[in-house]
C-alpha cells in the first residue's frame, strides 16, 4: 500500500500557520493531521471547529481531524461543517451504537470515519467495530502532548490488525525515520508525525524519509 504522511500541526508554529500549511504541501504531505483535545479525555486543550474551518480555507490538503474528546457525537456535525475530510474518534469514548450513528452521519456527507485506540486498550475492543470504519489509528503514545517517545506495544497491535483489516492503518506518536520503518513493516501505511517534521531543517527531507520507510 502507498505510504501516506500526515504532518500533525500540533507541532507547527501557529503564529504563521498558513505558511506552515503551504510548506508541508510543497514538501509532499498527503494529509493534515489536526489534533482536537478537550482537557477531559486528554490532559490538554487545543483547537475546535472554528480553527478547523480556518485551516480548511488555508489548504487544499485533506483534513484528518482527530477527536481526542469526550462525547464526540455531540460535536461531529460541527467538525463536518467546518470542513473535515476524515474524522477519528476513540473507542474509549464511544459505544458500537454511537459509532453506527456516526457512520451514517459521515457517509451522508462523504466524510471518512476512523477509529483509534490508546496504548493500554487491547485490540480486541475495536475488532467488532472494524466493519463500521474506513481506517484505524493506532496510538503509539499516550495522547495529550507532542514530542513523546514511541511505545513499543503498538507494533504487535499493528501486525494483528493488518491480518484482519485491509483498509488504511495509521499510526500516531513518536514517528521518526526509524520508527516509521518498523510500523510500516508491521502493516501501517499512514504516518502521523509532528515534531519529527516541524523541528526538522527541511520538511521535504523529513517527509521523504517517512515515505521511503519501506526502502
Amino acid at each position: 500500500m502507498k505510504i501516506k504522511v500526515a504532518p500533525s500541526i500540533l507541532s507547527a508554529d501557529f503564529g504563521c500557520l498558513k505558511k506552515e500549511l503551504d510548506a508541508i504541501t510543497r514538501a509532499g504531505a498527503d494529509l493534515v493531521h489536526v489534533d482536537v483535545m478537550d482537557g477531559h479525555f486528554v490532559p490538554n486543550i487545543t483547537i475546535g471547529p472554528v480553527v478547523v474551518k480556518d485551516i480548511r480555507r488555508a489548504t487544499r490538503l485533506p483534513l484528518d481531524v482527530h477527536l481526542m474528546i469526550e462525547e464526540p457525537g455531540k460535536y461531529l456535525e460541527q467538525f463536518i461543517k467546518a470542513g473535515a475530510d476524515m474524522l477519528t474518534v476513540h473507542i474509549e469514548t464511544v459505544t458500537p451504537k454511537q459509532l453506527k450513528a456516526m457512520r451514517a452521519a459521515c457517509s451522508a456527507r462523504s466524510v471518512k470515519l476512523g477509529l483509534s485506540l490508546n496504548p493500554p486498550t487491547p485490540l480486541a475492543k475495536i475488532v467488532p467495530c472494524l466493519p463500521l470504519v474506513d481506517f484505524v489509528l493506532v496510538m503509539s503514545v499516550n495522547p495529550g502532548f507532542g514530542g513523546q517517545e514511541f511505545i513499543e506495544n503498538a507494533i504487535p497491535k499493528i501486525v494483528e490488525l493488518r491480518k484482519r483489516f485491509r483498509k488504511d492503518i495509521a499510526v500516531d506518536g513518536g514517528i521518526n525515520g526509524e520508527t516509521a520503518k518498523r510500523v510500516v513493516a508491521a502493516g501501517a501505511n499512514v504516518l502521523a508525525a509532528g515534531s519529527y517534521i516541524f523541528t526538522s531543517k527541511s520538511y521535504r527531507t523529513a517527509i521523504r524519509r517517512l515515505k521511503c520507510a519501506t526502502r
